[in-house]
């Protein structure tokens, strides 16, 4: 495949599933647990002995992410604690074949992902607290590493990429990430690379080899979509409340309507969007985050045609409201549709105006209508101004973004 077709089939993807998962679930409070709570490595790794993976079930998690919408996931294979979900074969003891659960949790998930025709990703940690070389001796930890990299990518079948994180840590270091990513280009040649730059670095470039940039968290932006003469793509992964890991006392969730949204607006610029849940200590999903998912799934199931198609149209547009191309259509993406309906009953929002009008439109249109309802709706086209009236919601219904869908003359 070549490379540019290769990322262009991943930005194809629209939602991806980001899921935190690992010995530090069993303490429920974030992923960095082990390092804000001052263990020690030896208190800490006893967390193995109590690791079951008695919740985790590949094969409906597969299917739950496929029937809500979700193209691909992105599972924690190794998180910064060094504990791993899969077979280091002798790499070191400290993973999920050598604790309780004695199950390869990464086998299960590639494979059920590959039935269900729902695209693996591997996270990879690129920090270690577990391995003493980190600190020690980079040079043999780079080769732990690299070494650990080859196992995922030759005893796992065809994978969708891989997503580092951690280079951030030692930002003068030399992470030699041509060898790394070599390893992979090498057995995983259609392998999507991505390396979280971190909160402090959203939409920064790196290494030739890499085919996306990371935001992660915050809104979406406009990024330049080149790495010198290399197309990229970019995603703007996003939790749902303050951690990625599970942490039940983290009520800070943010709204439905304000995720839907920031997947919206990451469709504007052209990022995926990529969406976490931290499971809980043996695999479960948390019970509001799941309802949350299915949310996000519902609203798929009505609008998901203008996510997975639509392209960037008017890279410029800085309004709320924005459109996306399609095949001989366009989808219009408004925000802040008032309900119809009594003003002692319904709670409206800002109301917008009932006439619309898009600057810099040059494609011909015939008709428009809601995407939810086949609703027609009226509009104008006075040279590059598309002019269009959305009409309100339907009582009992707020999309919190809703998408019409307007068709190309031929």
């Amino acid at each position: 495949m070549h490379v540019l077709d290769r990322i262009t089939a991943y930005e194809k993807l629209g939602l991806g599933l980001f899921i935190h998962w690992g010995l530090y679930s069993q303490l429920s409070k974030g992923e960095w647990i082990f390092k804000f709570g001052k263990f020690s490595m030896d208190e800490y790794q006893k967390l193995s002995d109590t690791f079951t993976a008695e919740d985790f079930d590949a094969d409906a998690l597969a299917c739950f992410a496929k029937e809500n919408g979700f193209k691909y996931i992105v599972l924690t294979t190794r998180h910064h604690d060094g504990f791993s979900l899969y077979d280091t074969c002798g790499l070191c003891d400290f993973d999920s074949p050598h604790s309780r659960a004695n199950r390869d949790i990464v086998r299960e998930f590639v494979d059920a992902c590959n039935k269900h025709n729902v695209i693996p990703f591997l996270y990879h940690t690129t920090i270690d607290w577990y391995n003493s070389d980190y600190q020690n001796d980079f040079d043999t930890y780079l080769e732990y590493l690299r070494k650990s990299v080859e196992v995922l990518c030759t005893n796992y079948g065809k994978l969708g990429g891989f997503w580092f994180d951690g280079c951030w840590d030692k930002p003068n270091a030399e992470w030699h990430e041509n060898e790394l990513y070599g390893i992979i280009r090498k057995y995983q040649p259609n392998a999507i690379i991505i390396n979280n730059t971190g909160l402090s670095h959203r939409g920064e470039k790196g290494n030739i080899e890499l085919d996306a940039v990371t935001l992660e968290q915050g809104c979406p932006e406009l990024v330049k979509n080149f790495n010198g003469d290399k197309y990229i793509a970019s995603e703007l992964c996003l939790t749902m409340n303050d951690h990625w890991g599970v942490s039940l006392s983290d009520f800070n969730y943010k709204s439905p309507c304000e995720i839907i949204e920031v997947l919206c607006g990451s469709r504007k610029y052209g990022s995926n969007f990529l969406l976490n849940t931290g499971f809980e200590a043996q695999g479960k999903m948390p019970e509001i985050q799941r309802a949350y998912l299915n949310i996000v799934g519902r609203w798929m199931k009505i609008f998901g045609e203008a996510i997975y198609f639509g392209r960037p149209y008017i890279r410029e547009n800085t309004t709320k409201n924005f459109i996306l191309k399609g095949e001989g259509c366009l989808y219009i993406f408004a925000y802040n549709i008032t309900i119809d309906g009594s003003e002692n009953v319904t709670v409206n929002v800002e109301e917008m105006p009932d006439e619309y009008v898009f600057e810099n439109v040059k494609d011909k249109i015939s008709e428009v209508y809601w995407m939810d309802n086949n609703e027609p709706l009226k509009f104008e086209q006075d040279g590059e101004n598309f002019m269009v009236n959305f009409t309100k919601n339907e009582y009992g219904t707020n999309y919190c973004v809703r998408v019409a869908k307007a068709i190309l003359d031929k």
